[in-house]
């Protein structure tokens, strides 16, 4: 009896010694099992904070990469307007090389106009120095005032006092003027008639304009009639006590108003002529 009680105790001894040991067993595995899932949760944990932070990267990466589009569209765009811009630049820089051409070209035929008037009108005045060289200077002036071409003969050498009837005298010295105005066809001139300021009584004539004009009428009849200068060419003109070259305050200054001016008139159609004739020949 004794005996059977003993075994049945070693019995469950025995039984419990290896429950132990399996428990001791899972345990462990279950230790184990928990140390696993603990390092695959901080691994799972560090993936998504992975994930997470290359989605914001790539996030960020598509909004620079649209923005660059953007951009480049934006260069493509401007690079077409620069061409654009680049080519009409072009375009009217030639043609403000054009246009200063056509002005250079312009500025050069006027300025040979104006060297052959002035060429003109040199050979003019030196003919008529040379045909009147030998008269008084008190009584013939010849000048040039801005390209214009006056002979001024006094009123002592043409006309008596208060008359308008040329003297025999001044016909010799109209008659040199007729030789050089004939050599040049192509000139016109006018001439003027001037008086002093004081008041004219004398029969048959008005006052100083009607005298001026009387004057300068006589003047052109007798270049016509006796020297034959085409009339078409000439122009007669009073211009009374008006246009003063001194002051009529004494004898002397009031004789020095008292002349006749034979005024050569520039052709202006014959200067723009030479102009456009310059500019036909440039083309």
């Amino acid at each position: 009896m004794k005996k059977a009680i003993a075994l049945v105790v070693s019995g469950i001894l025995l039984s419990s010694c290896v429950s132990q040991k399996k428990f001791t067993e899972l345990e462990e595995l279950q230790q184990n099992t928990k140390n696993l899932l603990d390092a695959a949760t901080v691994k799972l944990n560090t993936c998504n904070e992975e994930k997470e932070s290359a989605l914001a990267q790539l996030a960020t990466l598509t909004e620079q990469n649209q923005f660059l589009k953007a951009n480049n569209q934006d260069l493509i765009n401007n690079i077409g307007n620069l061409t654009t811009l680049s080519q009409k630049g072009a375009e009217n820089l030639e043609m403000s090389l054009e246009s200063m051409k056509e002005k250079d070209i312009r500025i050069q035929r006027m300025q040979d106009a104006v060297t052959k008037k002035d060429s003109v009108t040199l050979a003019l005045v030196t003919s008529l120095k040379g045909v009147l060289g030998n008269m008084s200077d008190e009584d013939i002036e010849i000048n040039v005032e801005k390209g214009v071409v006056y002979v001024s003969i006094s009123d002592k050498l043409l006309f008596r006092s208060g008359s308008y009837t040329v003297t025999t005298k001044a016909k010799e010295v109209l008659g040199k003027v007729a030789q050089v105005v004939n050599d040049k066809p192509d000139l016109e001139f006018m001439v003027e008639g001037h008086t002093d300021n004081v008041p004219i009584k004398i029969d048959g004539i008005v006052d100083n304009w009607d005298l001026s004009v009387k004057r300068a009428t006589s003047v052109v009849r007798i270049l016509e009639n006796d020297f034959g200068v085409a009339p078409a060419r000439m122009t007669a003109a009073g211009r009374s006590y008006y246009i003063p070259i001194a002051d009529n305050d004494t004898a002397a200054n009031r004789a020095k108003n008292r002349r006749t001016r034979i005024v050569v008139l520039p052709k202006l159609d014959q200067f723009y002529d030479l102009i456009e004739q310059g500019m036909k020949a440039a083309q």
